[in-house]
Formats: structure tokens, sequence, C-alpha cells
């Protein structure tokens, strides 16, 4: 059989779909094939080992990841004359079997716990006849991602998981079929993984679980979020942000940590999903549209410039008119300054999926359309309060814009670009926190001009 060592020199490309935690696992694999041999190109076309981190929460994933993958078989060779196709991630570890029917060019399948195993899974699988799929979704749950090493995208920001897995299991969502139980990492665990962040670069933390609110309620003698949240804002980070959270779990002491500790941002995305009690029972959420709006005024009242952001789902099935239109009020309630929004996608296992009067495809979409409106408004007038202020902006780099535009987020999440200064390169301000003066508002970013030194 070969050995990880048969790697070394093999080039690998690394493609992400889904959420932060997908983001955060793609960097450990490519950290851990760094740690092998293998080197980092910018196109498919140029590896040797296609990866591609899946997500399964919607249907729309599926489709665009199968597109690629099938792209695959008309690309040329690679140097080493054989390409190897890798599916890992959440589509992986819900349906490896439907991987090999449906993306026959895949060479290998692993789930979302056998990263650590995955250069041994490569070897073999270039070791065996093109054609063949290799599997392995096994859930050993006896060590974290957060055990590898790491290539960040960006030496600014580090994603770093508090927690992993879910237990809410709310009718429409895989996640805790993919992702297991929920498993919280030690406060101990985490506050090392910070400083070693800190000291190559980080200035903003971006702490990660499917919901954050519930950390250490696995484990005895561990610090509440709010707890850590302190703990992890005077290790000396800029920045500390964390994702995501579920209304039924939010408590004041969280909100009392962002009020107090300069380092957190003052950015709360609070997924409410809908705003129909009917259909919020039906997904399983655990609360009342009245609970999610006190939240919103208490958020707003204890955490001074609080920008409060959503997830909404609309299709639900058995969403009525009268429904959606709950959610279209949501959104002017509860004082939101933006939200994702989404159309109910079926996934085959959940409870949802099974359910009676699954709504129109067409009817989803024209809702959708006027939600996304309904948004709009609610983003533009936010960022029309933002003109005349200044804002601080942590740099990221160029703007899609060109070159000579640079964007970088507020502490409330929100996108500002504004000019380069001139003679200065975009790789010295990257990472770097300035101030900006708004003078002007977008539908999806505000944009002004630098004031003062980066720092």
């Amino acid at each position: 059989m070969s050995t990880p060592s048969s790697l070394a020199g093999l080039a690998y490309w690394v493609k992400t779909f889904g959420c932060q935690m997908n983001f955060h696992e793609a960097e450990r694999v490519s950290g851990l094939l760094d740690a092998h041999g293998l080197l980092p190109v910018t196109t498919a076309e140029e590896a040797d080992v296609c990866i591609f981190m899946t997500c399964c929460v919607r249907e729309k994933a599926d489709t665009h990841l199968a597109g690629q993958v099938s792209a695959m078989a008309s690309a040329p060779a690679p140097p080493s004359g054989r390409r190897t196709v890798a599916i890992g991630g959440c589509i992986a570890q819900r349906d490896a079997e439907n991987v090999r029917i449906a993306m026959p060019r895949a060479d290998l399948a692993f789930g979302t716990q056998a990263i650590p195993k995955l250069p041994e899974l490569i070897a073999r699988s270039r070791a065996t006849k093109p054609g063949r799929i290799l599997v392995d979704v096994e859930e050993p749950y006896d060590a974290f991602s957060t055990d590898l090493p790491q290539h960040r995208a960006n030496a600014w920001r580090a994603w770093v998981p508090i927690m992993y897995g879910c237990n809410n299991f709310c009718t429409y969502c895989i996640v805790p079929y993919v992702r297991g139980r929920e498993r919280s990492r030690t406060a101990a665990d985490i506050l090392a993984e910070i400083g070693r962040v800190r000291a190559t670069g980080a200035r903003e933390v971006y702490l990660l679980g499917q919901n954050v609110n519930s950390y250490g309620h696995d484990l005895e003698g561990q610090p509440t979020f709010a707890e850590l949240l302190r703990e992890v804002a005077r290790t000396g980070v800029d920045r500390v942000r964390f994702t995501s959270s579920h209304p039924k779990d939010l408590t004041v002491g969280t909100l009392e940590a962002m009020a107090e500790e300069p380092a957190i941002m003052p950015h709360l995305h609070l997924a409410a999903q809908s705003g129909s009690d009917r259909i919020l029972a039906a997904m399983g959420r655990r609360y009342r549209k009245a609970d999610y709006l006190a939240l919103a005024r208490e958020a707003h009242a204890r955490v001074p410039g609080l920008a409060l952001t959503t997830d909404l789902i609309v299709g639900f099935p058995g969403e009525t008119e009268a429904d959606f239109q709950a959610t279209l009020d949501l959104v002017d309630e509860a004082d939101l300054q933006g939200a994702y929004t989404f159309i109910y996608s079926k996934r085959a296992g959940t409870k949802a999926a099974e359910m009676p009067d699954q709504v129109p495809s067409e009817v989803a979409h024209e809702r959708l359309e006027r939600l996304a409106e309904a948004v709009q408004r609610v983003s533009a007038k936010a960022h029309r309060a933002l003109v005349g202020t200044h804002v601080e902006v942590l740099v990221e780099g160029a703007s899609k814009r060109g070159g000579e535009v640079l964007m970088g987020h507020s502490p409330e999440n929100y996108t500002v670009h504004f000019p380069k200064p001139k003679g200065v390169a975009v790789e010295e301000l990257t990472g770097a926190i300035v101030d900006v003066d708004v003078e002007e508002a977008r539908s999806f970013y505000v944009q002004g001009k630098i004031a003062g030194e980066a720092r």
C-alpha cells in the first residue's frame, strides 16, 4: 500500500462550499496536506489532488458540486498523469453511496470526522485502479479537527471552533445527522489556540459552533458561553466575533459581555427563520415570534450600536400567505440591519421532508423576491445611518471593484469600501485597522475615505 510520504511534491487545490465551519475545516485540510509535502495551487487544472469541502444544507450546493466534479473528467491531466478528486464534508458524510452514483468522477469520499486520515486515504486512492471510489465516513469522536495543522486563508482572521454538532434537530435541518451531537472543546484548548493564532498575526477571531450559545453544556466545570466570551476578549485579540446563535439559548450574560468587553464586536447574528408562530412550531424552533422580538429589544437596549442580523426561510411546508406576511413584518419589527434569505430546501431524512403541503417552487421564489426587497430596504436604511460617521475597518484586501479600492468590515460587520491611498501597496494595509469617514451608502456596502493612520 502507498504511504502518505508518496504524496510529497503533488499539487493540491481545495474548493469550499457552505458555512464558516467548512472554511475552517478546509484550512485544516490544507495544513495537513502541507505537512505531508503537497503544494497548494490556485486552479483545479494545475492540481494532482482536487478536494471539494461540501455543504448539504441546501439542494443548490449539491447541484453546483455535481457540475464541478463532472467538469474534472474533461480537464487536462496534471503533470503526475493522474488527478484524484476527493469529496469531503457534509455531503460525503450524509450520503457516500449517492456520491458513488451521482459523481462517478470522484475517487474518494471522506466524512466530517475522517479529515485526520486524509493523506492516507488519498495515498490509498491513488494506489487503486481508476474508476473505483474509496469511502470513509466512520464517526470516531475522539479528536477535534483543531488538533491538526492549519493553513489559514488569511493571516489576520482565524476561525476557532468552540464546539461541534447540534442537539436541536430542527425539522428542516440535516446538520445533526451529519455532524452529530454537541461536543464542546475545553476552554483551555480554545484559549491556547487563540494564543497561537495571535502569535501568527490574527487580529480577528471568529468563534464557531452550530449553536455557540449552548457551549459547555456537555462538559462539567466549563465556563458558560458568556464567560468564555469574556476570557477570549481578554487575550488581547483586537476583534472577537461568533456564530451561530440560537434564540432559545441567548442569555443576558452574553449581551452583557458584548456591551462590556471592547474586543467583542457589536454584531449579533440571531437566526429567526420565520415570523409565523405556526411555522416556527412546525420547524421545531422552540420559541415564538414574541420571544424573538423580546430578545431583539433586549439586545438593542443592552449593546450600544448593535447590528442585529438573521436568517429567514420561505416556502417551508404548509406556509400560507399569512405566515409569510408574518415573516415580512418581523423584518421591520425586530429592527434588523440585514438578513440572509433562503428558500426551504427539502433534505431527505429530516421530518420536514415528509410533511404535507410542500409549497410550489414558483410560490416560494416569488416570496423570496418580496422578502429580499424588504431586507434590502432595512439594510439600505442601516447603511444610510452611517453616512457622516467614521467607522473602524479591518482591511481585508482589494475589493472586487479592483486593486485601487480596498474593502473590509466595520465592528458591526458592515462592508466598507474606500480608495487605496496613493503609493501604498494593498499588502501593506491588509490586516491593518483604519478609520474610514463614510460618505455614501449603497445597497450592500458603504464607501468613504481613510482618515488618519493605519494601526
